[in-house]
C-alpha cells in the first residue's frame, strides 16, 4: 500500500513539474503585453474623460498603464513556471503599499486594471478587450447619468422685505425652481429654492446690482 501512495504521489509530482516548469513562448508575453496596454489605454481614457478631482494627475494615469503590464507578467510568469509562482507570491507577501488614495473611485479603477492584467496575463485576451469595453460603457453611462442629476443647484437670496415679494413673483413663473424655506427677520428676507439648472434663474442673478439685494448664493447640490 506505501508503495503504492509513494508511486502514486511521484507521479502527480512529476505532472505537476511537468507542466510548470514550461519556457514562456515570446508571443505569449508580445500577445498578453498587447492586450494589457490596449485595455490599460482604455481604462485611462475613461477615468481621464469621468475624472471629478480638483486637479487631474498624470502619475496616477500612468500607474493605471504600468499596473495593468506588471499584473498581466506577473500572471502569465505564475501559469508557466511553478518555482518562480512561488518565489512570486513570497516575494509579493512582504511588500507594503502605503499610497494613500484619497478618492474610492481611484480604488477602483486600480481594481479595474489590476483585473484586466490578470485576465491578459492568463491568455483570454477577447474577454479582457470585451469586458473592459462593456464596463467602460456602463461607467460612462451612469456617469451621464449622474452629471445630469448634478445640475441641480440651491438658489440662497439675501434681500429686503420690500423687494422679496418681487423675487417670489418672479420665481412662481419658473418652471422646476421649488422654494424650500422662507424666513423672515426685521426688514430682511431669505428665500432658498431648488433650480433644476442654472441657466432657469439668469435673471434673478443679474439683480445681484440692485440696492435692494444683499447677497445670492449659489450651491451645488450632490
Amino acid at each position: 500500500m506505501n508503495i503504492l501512495l509513494l508511486n502514486a504521489f511521484d507521479k502527480i509530482q512529476k505532472i505537476l513539474v511537468e507542466e510548470f516548469t514550461q519556457t514562456i513562448p515570446t508571443k505569449d508575453i508580445i500577445l498578453s503585453l498587447t492586450i494589457a496596454i490596449i485595455a490599460a489605454i482604455i481604462i485611462n481614457f475613461i477615468y481621464k474623460k469621468t475624472y471629478m478631482g480638483v486637479s487631474y494627475t498624470k502619475s496616477f494615469a500612468l500607474s493605471i498603464v504600468l499596473l495593468t503590464m506588471v499584473t498581466s507578467l506577473v500572471i502569465r510568469t505564475i501559469n508557466s513556471n511553478l518555482s518562480l509562482s512561488l518565489g512570486m507570491v513570497g516575494a509579493l507577501s512582504i511588500v507594503r503599499f502605503r499610497t494613500a488614495v484619497k478618492d474610492p473611485i481611484d480604488t477602483i479603477f486600480m481594481f479595474w486594471s489590476i483585473t484586466a492584467g490578470i485576465m491578459a496575463g492568463a491568455g483570454l485576451y477577447i474577454v479582457t478587450l470585451i469586458a473592459t469595453l462593456i464596463i467602460g460603457l456602463l461607467y460612462l453611462l451612469s456617469y451621464s447619468i449622474q452629471i445630469k442629476s448634478k445640475n441641480k443647484v440651491l438658489l440662497v437670496i439675501k434681500a429686503t422685505t420690500s423687494h422679496s415679494d418681487k423675487i417670489v413673483d418672479i420665481m412662481k413663473t419658473k418652471k422646476k425652481c421649488i422654494l424650500k424655506t422662507e424666513s423672515y427677520k426685521n426688514s430682511l428676507a431669505e428665500l432658498t429654492y431648488e433650480v433644476a439648472n442654472r441657466n432657469l434663474v439668469e435673471d434673478i442673478l443679474a439683480m445681484k446690482k440692485d440696492d435692494g439685494i444683499i447677497s445670492i448664493n449659489l450651491i451645488e447640490i450632490d
